[in-house]
């Protein structure tokens, strides 16, 4: 991982931030630039601006385009780089925005995942070289309320009991994760001083902002070996 190159990141709120993502790949020596989508006027970038495209999460729907008229455009220009064979990778909405795409539906999820969740790798998945590092059951960060519907042509790579579409591939160089990896413990923090941030974990069920706080620098710190791995494997693709 010594080739410099660039990788724009589409953010949508300041939170949902690359997290440990970040000083992997400042690290690596690669140099990011981050676009505040929701905010953006002008022209949005080309392929040719960067070598790879990361999508972070957010609280609207993919859906909602009528409230947040950027998703439209958002989605056109990831589909621009996925045409142009550039590595793509979405985490969270990220993850439906590229659904989205690639053609494939975006809708609410039946039950919510908010807290610490066990994901299972499908055969794909375990032998997917991005996920060389994951277990075939690993416990990962939820927050979603969405689904999406796999993209045609898409390798499903990871399931939930909740969510059946966790984490996809298609072709070599497009990713989707539905989960988070990518938080730190002081991430988490900041997503749960939101307003009525607790209000809407404890809805999923008693007991979930007892659980989700449980042992989270041990949860966070699992996590991030994963994220490493993931990101250097990702940093990998060409």
């Amino acid at each position: 991982m010594n080739t410099r190159r660039s990788i724009l990141v589409f953010r949508h709120v300041l939170r949902e931030h690359l997290g440990t993502f970040d000083l992997l790949i400042k690290r690596s020596g690669g140099s990011l630039r981050v676009l505040e989508t929701p905010s953006h006027r002008g022209r949005w970038p080309t392929p040719k601006s960067a070598d790879a495209l990361i999508i972070m999460g957010g609280p609207m729907g993919v859906y909602e385009e009528g409230r947040h008229p950027f998703i439209n455009k958002e989605i056109a220009a990831i589909a621009r780089f996925i045409d142009a064979g550039k590595p793509v990778l979405g985490v969270c909405l990220g993850a439906q925005l590229i659904a989205a795409a690639l053609g494939a539906r975006v809708y609410p999820n039946k039950r919510k995942e908010i807290g610490w969740y066990p994901i299972h790798l499908t055969p794909e998945g375990m032998k997917d070289p991005l996920f060389a590092g994951f277990k075939k059951r690993e416990t990962v960060f939820q927050w979603h309320g969405d689904t999406f519907d796999l993209p045609a042509g898409a390798v499903r790579l990871a399931g939930s009991p909740l969510c059946r579409n966790q984490a996809f591939r298609w072709g070599d160089r497009v990713y989707g994760l539905q989960f988070h990896i990518e938080v730190s413990h002081a991430m988490i923090r900041d997503w749960l001083a939101q307003p009525g941030a607790e209000a809407e974990v404890a809805s999923v069920g008693p007991g979930a902002l007892r659980r989700l706080k449980t042992d989270l620098p041990a949860r966070t710190k699992s996590v991030a070996r994963l994220a490493k791995n993931f990101i250097d494997k990702f940093w990998e693709l060409r």
